[in-house]
């Protein structure tokens, strides 16, 4: 028998009211016309749910009427029992409603008044006071009268003597009497002499239980500040009142400890936190004045501390938390100016402040440069702000206070109290890096700063630089005792636990830079527990303060005070004549153990990207709730709800809003690139120390990374398929102030498609980020990698584009036959775009006419530049030069043509040279093609003067892919440029960032590559000791623009004129002073740098960003990348030039495998030569004087020597165009030298044949 036999054999009833088929096995019934019995089945399931339905209505009803009358029962039973305590208390008082006329006893609402009578007794007063809290209604004039009557008897009895309140059985009554005056003080209909008494009563209860008193100090403060906020303030706050509610407001704060720290808090959390205090409150200023410093700070720090641990009585919001900082940096000030001086900020003050700041970081940002509000009507009735932003301004008063933080003397001074760390021996290392060390406070109210006020970074920036710190006097009396701040916090920074752990092992970033993952091996284990969460913190913003200015002073220190710094340690000091910038230098050997920390750093935060953004992916601040929302249908700007409805935090580094690791991940790439560049122009770091090699499967590498290349191409297409479709929606788009009706439904589906958008790219942004490490570090950190590494990376990224561009066929002529193919055997109508195809890559180039040829018929063909090209070469009378095309044509041709184009002697004047010879684009190009439009009579901004315009551009953007198809073929051409040129096309890697110069950032430094005469210019202006406003410079810049202009003779001569530009806005009203002159200079930097060739540079970076990825380019330096376009600088290899040579004709080697024997002279000629020499007849032959970067296997074409008859007068020539020297059978090597050396001085070659 089963074990479930109840007892029952009977089958039990199945009851389905689903109307789904109960039988699992059962075919579904088909789409047709459901019989009657079917649908009588239907009918009777329908009405059975509908009956159901009715049922459980009828229920809730009857118990939504019991709940009613539940409660009203309850409530009718208060106000009998609470109607009782009142005719109590009446019938002992005698009160009746008429005693309080114009005539009667006591006080009126006019404020007549009456000399009150006392208790009769201590018992009978007793009584009334207790009988009050069971009926009181703040709401009832009539309580509010009884409650007043009550309060002045007490008062007069005290006064008398007649009832001792300090007795113990008056504790428990006086503080429920406290709580029914703090209600009365917050209701509507009390009259403003009962105000005064109740006051009166509360600074007695104060003094008399100070304690019970102190536990509702939030609700004390918090009915006073209503009372101050109150309608009929100009009726509550005359002079006689404000006096009195002032001493109401200090009286608890004198009371005896604890409870004036009870006092404190309560004043912070609910009264101080009111709006508007120094207009309503006309004694605000005395109040504040009044305060002691060190309490308040102190109740401040206990009531941020209990807010964070959630154990706070008084919630404050974030409009409370703005009022609070106001008035305490305005208390601040007001201290100040009592001292009369620019006293030293209090540690408390900091610690406060900077808490304050970090709470309400994200709250700020959003409003300080928000315009005011100007509310307007709709044609709908709907109210809307004229503004582009839903959020709220500051208001004026925490606008200007929050303001007053960012000056220079607020943060110089901030410096100044951290002076005393001399005194705990600073220079000696042992600097105090406790839990409130005045380092770690400087840290985090500093990066604060920097988060809060974005527009003033590179200015706060510049103050902590100019700021200093005092360290221990040595003995000389001639060097300066000052230690500047980056020195200061760099200090700090190298003591970290946080610096010793990540210097020592990579891998602990990632547990410290994700403290609330779950520890998972035993080294995760360790570095948690040796670390409290809040020094970690505060040990990261030492770290990252530190990262943020020591990258503001690269950026103006030049080369020879970077190598100038002298160490601490050593005891030896820089004199007091050195500029700040030399002495902000860190010595050579901290630089390198600087430079450890990045690397293990930099790797962790590029390697382990996917674990660490993970944690980091912020919400969307528009929930997906609001693009159903009616009122964003119709356009309108709704008002968004508190921050902790609409959207979860993000998970930031060291606390502080707007530090998420991908800011770290950003200064410390930027960082860690800009020592790089110091060590590539000078080297002082040991051989390999960039080389991080250990940390990766070499052998595998060079796979691993084209494969992510794949994944990583694949992914961008699918993005730039959804950029598209963003543009089509954001076209279709209908007009917000439409309020068409019936268009709700498609907005709401235009902005859920753009949502869904939004989170496919986040996603796709974190996968990629996941599976491309390697291609992460190539792009940010390529000198982790050997460079001969890099260009085979590189070589293999060509291949592989080449390979899916060309549908496999890589050699160009099977690629067109591949073409021609296609179209041969497709249908009629189909054939012409395979020869069209076909066309557009052949071009007829006049040598005369070369680059104006190439432009015109090359610059349609866009990024199919790519795609191999057929050049045929004519003459002026349109004769063909003889030859076929298979590549060496094309390779003569680029060569050519970067020949004509960069060079100066040309007149193209599309690049110019620097003192070196170094070549970049004309800066002036732009104006003075503007200027000859003016020439010709052209209307600025006409449709003729733009297009003009934009043909020079276009002809920057073709040199542009001229370069790249150079780059792209491996041809090298004899063409240096400039290194802060270069430093452009290696900074502009990323995703469609060829356009921009998203990355670069110009420099002093920079400088020196463009203009000499400047840089040395500004490097005295710099360094000037004196007052730099004796040079009476402003914030404009001088351009000078050279045009010809036609003189009376009818010839044309040069012609200069200038222009002057603003620096900044009203630049020519700012005159350059001490304070701001490291703005100048990097104000003329960024102008000659980026601003003033900006157009050519970008056109040239577009194009060459269609023929070569840009994040290619980002795995080199500029000294790399010249090495890429030209060749490589060292000297030439015989030996790897022999084992690459291709020959012909009699030179061809036979079965014996020897060399001919005027080939065998050739090469001990070779060997013979200088290096000089052999560079110049490697031009001679192939037109660069530089070898491949990976030996001259890599030369396309190859190396070739052919015969070139017996005649032993005749020269050796060449054919650049192929790689092809022509060498006659020579007896012996001095002809051959002779012979050689002639040619190749003379310039002969493809004529000498």
């Amino acid at each position: 028998m089963y074990q479930s036999f109840t007892g029952n054999a009977r089958r039990s009833r199945q009851v389905n009211l689903s109307g789904r088929n109960a039988n699992p096995f059962g075919a579904s019934a088909p789409a047709t016309r459901p019989s009657a019995a079917s649908a009588g089945t239907q009918n009777t399931l329908a009405n059975a749910q509908q009956e159901r339905l009715s049922r459980q209505r009828e229920r809730d009803r009857l118990d939504a009427a019991r709940n009613l009358q539940r409660i009203w029962r309850g409530c009718a039973a208060r106000e009998g029992i609470k109607a009782d305590f009142r005719r109590q208390w009446d019938e002992l008082e005698g009160f009746h409603a008429e005693m309080f006329s114009s005539s009667g006893r006591g006080m009126t609402d006019s404020g007549a008044e009456s000399t009150p009578s006392p208790f009769p007794s201590p018992a009978k007063g007793m009584l009334e006071m207790r009988l009050l809290p069971h009926f009181f209604d703040p709401v009832s004039e009539d309580d509010l009268r009884r409650l007043d009557l009550s309060t002045s008897k007490l008062l007069q009895s005290h006064r008398e003597g007649s009832i001792d309140l300090r007795g113990a059985r008056w504790q428990d009554t006086l503080w429920r009497l406290g709580r029914l005056s703090l209600r009365a003080l917050g209701s509507d209909k009390i009259s403003p002499v009962m105000v005064d008494r109740q006051l009166g009563l509360l600074a007695i209860l104060v003094d008399t239980i100070p304690t019970q008193m102190a536990q509702i100090s939030g609700l004390y403060y918090q009915t006073l500040a209503s009372l101050i906020n109150h309608d009929r303030k100009h009726t509550f706050l005359l002079p006689s009142r404000t006096s009195a509610l002032l001493e109401a407001v200090l009286r608890p704060l004198q009371a005896p400890q604890p409870s004036a720290q009870l006092g404190y808090e309560g004043l912070t959390s609910c009264f101080l936190t009111t709006p508007n205090l120094q207009t309503r409150f006309t004694d605000f200023d005395l109040l504040l004045s009044t305060l002691n410093f060190h309490a308040l700070c102190g109740a401040l720090i206990t009531v941020l501390e209990a807010s964070k641990t959630g154990t706070q009585k008084d919630h404050i919001d974030q409009e409370g938390r703005l009022w609070l900082l106001a008035y305490f940096i305005h208390f601040q000030s007001l201290s100040t100016e009592a001292a009369k001086s620019s006293s030293t900020p209090d540690i408390d003050y900091v610690n406060v402040v900077s808490d304050l700041l970090r709470s309400l970081a994200e709250e700020i940002s959003k409003r300080l440069d928000v315009e005011d509000f100007h509310m307007e009507t709709r044609s709908d009735g709907q109210t809307a702000s004229k503004g582009s932003t839903t959020h709220a301004p500051l208001p004026p008063f925490v606008r200007e206070q929050l303001l007053s933080l960012v000056n220079q003397e607020s943060v110089t001074r901030l410096l100044h109290y951290a002076d005393t760390l001399a005194d705990n021996g600073l220079a000696s290392g042992s600097l105090d890096l406790g839990r409130k060390s005045r380092s770690r406070l400087l840290a985090s109210y500093a990066l604060t700063l920097l988060r809060i006020f974005p527009r003033k970074a590179d200015e706060i920036r510049m103050w902590l630089y100019l700021g200093s710190v005092n360290v221990t006097s040595p003995s000389s009396t001639n060097v300066d005792t000052r230690l500047p701040t980056v020195k200061f916090f760099w200090q700090a920074s190298r003591r970290t636990e946080v610096f010793r752990l990540i210097s020592s092992d990579p891998l602990a970033a990632v547990s410290l830079l994700r403290p609330e993952v779950s520890p998972t091996t035993r080294r995760e284990q360790q570095i948690a527990q040796s670390l409290d969460p809040d020094v970690r913190d505060q040990e990261w913003r030492i770290i990252l303060i530190f990262f943020e200015l020591y990258s503001f002073v690269l950026k103006v220190m030049d080369d020879e005070e970077f190598f100038s710094a002298k160490s601490m340690e050593t005891g030896e000091l820089l004199p007091r004549s050195s500029s700040w910038t030399k002495k902000s230098a860190l010595p050579l050997g901290e630089v390198q153990d600087l430079t450890v920390f990045l690397k293990n750093l930099g790797f962790t935060l590029h390697w382990n990207a996917s674990n660490l953004v993970g944690m980091n992916a912020t919400p969307t601040t528009d929930d997906i709730r609001t693009y159903f929302n009616s009122e964003r249908a119709r356009g309108l700007d709704v008002p968004q709800k508190e921050e902790s409805e609409s959207k979860t935090p993000s998970t930031t580094v060291a606390g502080v809003t707007g530090m998420t690791v991908e800011y770290v991940k950003g200064i410390v790439t930027g960082l860690l690139r800009m020592i790089y560049e110091r060590d590539s122009r000078r080297r002082f770091l040991p051989k390999d120390h960039w080389l991080m090699t250990g940390r990766f499967d070499m052998e595998a590498f060079i796979p691993a990374v084209v494969s992510e290349e794949e994944n990583r191409h694949r992914i961008q297409e699918a993005e730039e398929n959804d950029s598209e479709d963003d543009e089509r929606l954001s076209d279709e788009d209908m007009p917000s102030s439409s309020g068409l009706v019936g268009t709700q439904r498609a907005r709401r589906t235009q902005n859920l498609e753009r949502l869904r958008k939004q989170q496919l790219k986040a996603s796709r942004k974190k996968y990629l980020e996941a599976i491309t490490p390697r291609l992460e570090i190539l792009q940010n950190m390529p000198f982790f990698i050997p460079f001969a590494t890099r260009v085979q990376i590189f070589r293999r990224f060509v291949y592989w584009d080449q390979h899916r561009r060309r549908g496999g066929f890589i050699d160009p002529d099977q690629w067109r036959m591949s073409i021609m193919g296609a179209s041969r055997f497709a249908p009629m109508e189909e054939r012409s775009p395979g020869q069209d195809i076909i066309s557009r890559h052949h071009a007829k180039i006049r040598r005369e006419e070369l680059f104006d040829d190439a432009f015109e018929q090359f610059y349609s063909l866009g990024d199919s530049l790519k795609e191999p090209i057929q050049i045929t070469f004519v003459d002026r009378f349109d004769t063909v030069e003889a030859g076929i095309d298979g590549g060496g044509v094309t390779k003569e041709f680029l060569t050519s043509v970067t020949n004509e184009a960069f060079s100066p002697s040309k007149g193209l004047d599309l690049f110019v040279e620097n003192d070196q010879n170094l070549l970049f684009p004309n800066p002036a190009a732009v104006d003075e093609r503007k200027d000859l439009l003016k020439q010709a009579g052209i209307a600025e901004n006409s449709p003729e003067w733009n297009e003009s315009v934009r043909d020079l551009l276009r002809r920057y953007e073709f040199l542009g892919r001229v370069i790249g198809k150079c780059l792209y073929e491996g041809i090298l051409v004899d063409v240096g440029f400039a290194p802060h040129f270069l430093l452009k096309w290696a900074l502009t890697g990323g995703s469609k960032a060829a356009s921009r110069e998203s990355s670069y950032r110009a420099n002093l430094n920079d400088l020196r590559d463009l203009d000499e005469a400047l840089y040395q210019g500004l490097l005295q202006l710099k360094n000037y000791p004196g007052n730099v406003e004796d040079f009476s410079l402003n914030f404009t810049i001088t351009d000078t623009i050279s045009t010809p202009r036609r003189t009376e003779d009818g010839h044309e001569a040069p012609s200069t004129r200038t222009i002057t530009r603003d620096l900044r806005p009203n630049g020519s009203n700012i005159p350059v002073t001490n304070e701001n002159r490291l703005f100048y200079i990097s104000y003329v930097a960024r102008h000659r740098l980026q601003v003033q060739p900006r157009a050519q540079t970008n056109a040239f970076l577009r194009g060459l960003g269609e023929i070569i990825q840009p994040e290619w380019l980002a795995m080199f330096n500029q000294s790399e990348l010249q090495t890429l376009v030209g060749g490589d600088a060292s000297e030439i290899d015989v030996d790897d030039l022999r084992r690459n040579t291709l020959y012909g004709g009699v030179y061809t080697i036979g079965d014996d495998n020897q060399e001919h024997p005027s080939v065998q002279l050739f090469w001990s000629v070779m060997r013979a030569l200088s290096d000089l020499d052999r560079r110049k007849v490697l031009k001679f032959v192939t037109s660069t004087p530089r070898g491949p970067l990976l030996g001259f296997g890599q030369l396309n074409p190859r190396f070739s020597i052919r015969d070139a008859g017996a005649d032993q007068e005749r020269l050796p020539s060449t054919s650049t165009c192929v790689n092809l020297l022509k060498l006659p059978r020579y007896h012996s090597a001095q002809i051959l030298q002779e012979k050689l050396l002639y040619a190749v001085n003379s310039g002969a070659g493809f004529d000498l044949s």
